[in-house]
């Protein structure tokens, strides 16, 4: 876990084990699987091919994959950031036989055999995992680079985050790696991976709360994209219905306690993590467990109330 204000660490600390069978112990150094706070990196990408003039918020589905089902011109890329799509939920159409891992190019050959979606198009809100599986081979395909090196280049190797990886098995490792575990009767089993893990867009990023210091404070520059960019990320959806949703460019924007949030959580098999962000107060908690049982949510809350409101 680690705390930030003003940019200073106010607390840094690790807990446990990142390996139990070998007895190896967490570090602030460790790289967890953030699963889902995965998201608000691969919309950090889009956002910069945007500013690069690579893509257009406003681009449909067909201009990036022409032979997707004709539904898909109804879609846009801003749909898939805000998770307005309206697209099947991937996980839903793995075979039940499926044994290997599937892949964000799978989650979209498994989409192209689908003829609708849950709703129109920017009519109402659900989370999609299929959305951002589709933001990072929109990456690729702009970029000209696979998601993963897109990030390496563009995010981690400027802002400095060494040990942060995109993993993909066979070609990339994960150093000072922690792994998942469930908490059974008789002990820890490990939960590491499973059938979705290798999906990037997601959530197959690892980090430590060390690195994720220098991507918090990235957000008060401009060394990615410009201030108006970012004002957009944390900017909430709003319906064609004119409802707004609590949820903008990679990030749940909402507020605790009165005041302003801009927030994420994480969880897959063995791990869970969540990252609070106070932009008001330049003050953010992330916490970051490898433990299937674990609430970093309700953590990360509890410690704002004594930084904040005691």
């Amino acid at each position: 876990m680690i705390v930030i204000r003003d940019g200073k660490v106010l607390y840094r600390h690790a807990y446990g084990l990142a390996d139990v069978e070998a007895r190896t112990p967490a570090t602030t150094a460790t790289n967890y699987r953030l699963a889902s706070v995965t998201k608000q990196f691969t919309a950090m990408s889009i956002l910069m091919l945007m500013e690069r003039q690579r893509l257009a918020l406003d681009d449909d589905l067909t201009k990036f994959f022409p032979d997707y089902p004709a539904y898909g011109k109804q879609i846009t890329v801003r749909h898939l950031l805000t998770h307005t799509s309206g697209l099947r939920a991937y996980e839903d159409l793995i075979p039940a036989e499926q044994t290997g891992q599937v892949h964000d190019i799978d989650v979209l050959n498994l989409l192209k055999r689908t003829t609708d979606t849950y709703f129109a198009p920017g009519s109402e809100w659900r989370y999609s995992n299929t959305g951002y599986a589709f933001l990072s081979l929109i990456v690729a395909k702009t970029s000209g680079m696979g998601f993963a090196a897109f990030l390496k280049k563009n995010i981690f190797e400027p802002l400095h985050m060494s040990g942060t990886v995109a993993f993909e098995d066979g070609i990339s490792t994960v150093r000072n790696r922690a792994y998942g575990y469930t908490e059974r009767a008789n002990g820890f089993e490990r939960t590491d991976q499973s059938t979705t893990s290798a999906v990037l867009g997601d959530g197959g990023i690892y980090s430590s709360v060390d690195d994720l210091y220098r991507w918090d404070q990235a957000f008060y520059t401009t060394k990615l994209v410009s201030a108006k960019t970012l004002q957009a990320a944390y900017t909430p959806m709003v319906l064609t219905s004119g409802k707004k949703t609590s949820y903008g460019f990679g990030w749940e924007i909402g507020e605790y306690r009165g005041l302003q949030t801009v927030r994420h959580g994480g969880s897959t098999v063995g791990f869970r993590t969540h990252i609070c962000r106070f932009p008001d107060k330049r003050f953010t908690v992330i916490v970051l467990a490898n433990r299937a049982s674990a609430k970093p949510e309700e953590l990360a809350d509890r410690v704002a109330d004594l930084y904040l409101f005691e």
